[in-house]
């Protein structure tokens, strides 16, 4: 676990790691299915992309990124964590076993935080199974792989499950927190006592259980909320899910306002003469309670295109009425060969 290192400890944490894969699996699986914990470690892989300095995200998430990702079946199918792969003009894998090949990006889902990727050539790998997100509790076991094998591993707790709201125009429904910390997060695996994958790292946050002390957690993408969409992730690139629209305001919540702390580029928001201080008082005439509130109703108000009326609270004590011509985000990114 973080925090703990010295010969005495490693031992007795492969021992507890492999007991939660094996005996736990056993019972949960027909006799010859049982996950290994070979093949559990053995689907992880580590992802590294390039991504062109001209893009949108350049200079908030880097040019450099690096995490994890997880096999999910035998054509080469990679399931990780959306940002690590954004507007990246070059992707590569190394494998468990230290060879290193590059892959393509065939799907990138804003809604969910989801990304897939394709390796140029099957992995010698069994591909990790999907488990069941929706039985998690708070309270239940599980654990947290990255690739590199059981010395990237440690055991945690679910400590909350609620929706999570990010500053980038994001709204994630019962995601999973979990304690304690995995420093090295992105597209980390969290996997069950069966053996099997709930959900994929996304974050570090403060405030995991919303209480007035700090409260840091991992927070993680949910696997049920692929299942319906993964279908479509694989034809097309993208969900069938309604298009939500982008207006290029990043915000924080305190004390239930939504302040904005900057705008997007040659966003909507900037564009209408939203400005980075200002207090989000209003959509549509509706007052706003807080950044999930605030992402529900500029929503419920239509697709890409639509308009977006806001009042905000200046700085100098003014209200201001202002409307956003919403865009499509994807539009917006430069995202090449990317879907």
């Amino acid at each position: 676990m973080p925090g703990r290192s010295g010969p005495t400890r490693k031992p007795r944490r492969i021992m507890a790691l492999a007991v939660t894969f094996v005996a736990v699996a056993s019972l949960a699986s027909p006799v010859g299915a049982e996950p290994s914990v070979g093949d559990v470690l053995g689907a992880i892989v580590r992802v590294q992309s390039e991504i062109d300095p001209a893009a949108r995200t350049a200079n908030s998430l880097g040019l450099e990124r690096e995490g994890h990702g997880v096999v999910i079946d035998s054509s080469g199918l990679v399931l990780t964590v959306g940002y690590l792969i954004l507007e990246a003009v070059s992707v590569t894998f190394t494998e468990p076993q230290g060879a290193s090949q590059p892959a393509r990006v065939i799907a990138y889902d804003h809604n969910t935080g989801f990304g897939l990727l394709r390796t140029a050539r099957p992995l010698p790998v069994t591909p990790m199974r999907l488990g069941d997100s929706g039985a998690l509790k708070v309270g239940s076991d599980i654990v947290v792989i990255g690739s590199g094998g059981m010395k990237n591993a440690i055991r945690a707790k679910v400590v909350a499950r609620r929706d999570f709201a990010g500053y980038w125009e994001y709204l994630l429904p019962d995601a999973i927190f979990t304690q304690p910390l995995f420093r090295d997060f992105p597209g980390v695996a969290l996997i069950d006592t069966a053996g099997k994958l709930v959900g994929i790292g996304s974050l570090i946050v403060r405030d995991a259980m919303q209480q007035a002390r700090m409260n840091p957690a991992n927070m993680f993408l949910p696997i049920e909320a692929l299942k319906p969409i993964l279908g479509q992730l694989l034809a097309t690139g993208r969900s069938q899910s309604p298009r939500r629209h982008w207006i290029g305001v990043y915000t924080r919540e305190h004390g239930n306002r939504v302040f904005v702390t900057r705008l997007a580029d040659e966003g909507p928001g900037g564009a209408a003469g939203v400005a980075a201080g200002d207090i989000i008082v209003a959509v549509d005439g509706k007052p706003v309670r807080g950044q999930i509130d605030f992402y529900c109703k500029i929503w419920a108000l239509g697709g890409p295109g639509v308009a977006v009326p806001l009042i905000v609270l200046r700085q100098d004590g003014e209200l201001a009425t202002l409307t956003l011509a919403s865009r499509n985000r994807h539009d917006w990114l430069r995202l090449g060969a990317t879907p």
